[in-house]
């Protein structure tokens, strides 16, 4: 299978959208057709999930050999502490479940992604010889599962840049306090759409991307979306998913990566799935499913940090597949976006059909903390909570569950007098955070990249 550019002016085999991460126009990697998979999907119904991983995964990598490609998955699930079941379903009534995506070393859902992304680097280490440096932003998560994928590949530096003072405390304890000289935390004084420019910015300069042999990780890249499929895929074979009786995803949404990952799934011939889109106040993507003007603001700092974006990557590839794949398109809505600072479509967007949006403040999250906490019993980190606001009652739902909620525990405690833990991170705080300082400025990052000897 070939990818291409959703801005039309580059092409790539899967290992290289993997390594390459932005495409060379700008644009983002996506699959040149995506797969109808529908006549697979009874021999699927009982397979473990790392074969299902692998079944799935194989219709995408076709440059990796099976045996390649199985031994990749095995290895990345094989760091979940339950590989059977790292994506548990708890049913909290008749028509809604939880599906848990928090199990992982890193307790967020990113790791289902990077522990993947992690081996097929390794990989490609072990067959060229090259060395790779993976540079990422987070806005929470996503850099410490990077890292956490990374640091059994040796001679590896993971170079990630999160906003200054707008993670959660243990999020950046998880980034900060490693103790590996091959991790380097760069705390960007601005927003995480600042952080995230950066990161393309550097991209964008191929020469010094080659030269410091860089990498991307965040969910510009192709293999994290493929990856992150598979749990919804779990889910609507788990469930029994059909149009007589669907199924409704709510998705804590920040960088529209985890949501796009579903939606595409109901592309690929998996009927009776339906998406709910649910932000924080950073609700420029649910507002769009609403109104049709796409138009990031200044980002507003809330107890759900790893939604704290206006700015989000993925849903230029949202905009490639509604657009039946024209390229030509994208890229008129991209320039507007550069020049306007918006766009605005007019033709309504819910005319999909499975998109449903809806956002929550600090207070809804606070609300639905509680009362998550007092009538059903489950606790919910402040993103969780954001989809248990969401829920219908006479819809099937499952609420994905992003973070584990002791990652939080200050907001938790504040509305349930509940502290939760977790031994893992328990052993962070007795750790220093060591972590450098740069003010929101490309070369400032270029130059704190060079500074590391290899």
């Amino acid at each position: 299978m070939q990818y291409t550019s959703t801005r039309g002016g580059d092409t790539a085999t899967f290992s290289e959208a993997v390594i390459r991460g932005l495409a060379g126009d700008g644009g983002l990697f996506v699959p040149e057709t995506l797969p109808d998979i529908s006549l697979h999907l009874k021999r699927w119904q009982d397979l473990p999930y790392t074969e299902l991983a692998s079944s799935f995964l194989s219709l995408f990598a076709t440059d990796i050999p099976g045996n390649e490609l199985n031994r990749c998955v095995e290895l990345a699930y094989s760091a979940f502490p339950d590989s059977a079941s790292p994506a548990p379903l708890v049913k909290l009534s008749g028509r809604l479940h939880v599906m848990e995506l928090f199990h992982g070393p890193t307790l967020a859902f990113k790791d289902f992604a990077l522990q993947l992304l992690g081996q097929f680097y390794g990989r490609y280490i072990r067959s060229t010889g090259h060395s790779l440096n993976i540079l990422g932003a987070t806005s929470g998560d996503t850099g410490s599962a990077a890292i956490h994928g990374m640091l059994k590949h040796p001679g590896v530096h993971s170079f990630i840049l999160y906003p200054e003072g707008r993670i959660a405390e243990l999020q950046e304890r998880q980034i900060a306090c490693t103790g590996s000289p091959l991790v380097h935390p760069f705390a960007v004084n601005g927003s995480f759409d600042d952080v995230q420019s950066i990161v393309k910015q550097i991209f964008g300069d191929a020469a010094f991307s080659s030269a410091h042999s860089l990498t991307a990780v965040n969910s510009i890249n192709i293999a994290r979306i493929l990856a992150q499929c598979v749990y919804y895929l779990h889910a609507a074979l788990k469930l029994g998913a059909s149009e007589d009786d669907p199924l409704e995803f709510i998705v804590p949404t920040g960088n529209f990566g985890n949501v796009l990952a579903g939606w595409m799934l109901s592309r690929m011939g998996v009927r009776g799935i339906r998406f709910c889109v649910t932000t924080n106040v950073n609700a420029v993507v649910s507002d769009f499913f609403k109104t049709g003007e796409y138009c990031p603001g200044t980002v507003v700092p809330s107890h759900a940090p790893s939604m704290d974006i206006q700015q989000a990557s993925n849903f230029e590839r949202w905009l490639w597949w509604h657009f039946d794949g024209n390229s030509a398109r994208v890229r008129e809505l991209m320039t507007a976006l550069r020049r306007d600072g918006k766009f605005v479509l007019n033709e309504i967007p819910e005319k999909t059909g499975i998109i449903r949006t809806t956002s929550c403040d600090d207070a809804g999250i606070e609300t639905w903390i509680r009362r998550t906490w007092l009538e059903k019993g489950y606790m919910a980190d402040p993103h969780t909570a954001c989809a248990f606001a969401a829920v219908r009652e006479d819809v099937r739902s499952v609420i994905l569950a992003t973070a584990h909620p002791a990652k939080f525990p200050e907001t938790i405690a504040s509305v349930t007098g509940q502290f939760p833990q977790h031994p893992s991170l328990e052993l962070l705080k007795e750790r220093t955070v060591t972590k450098q300082i740069l003010p929101a400025d490309v070369e400032a990052v270029k130059t704190a990249i060079m500074g590391v000897k290899n």
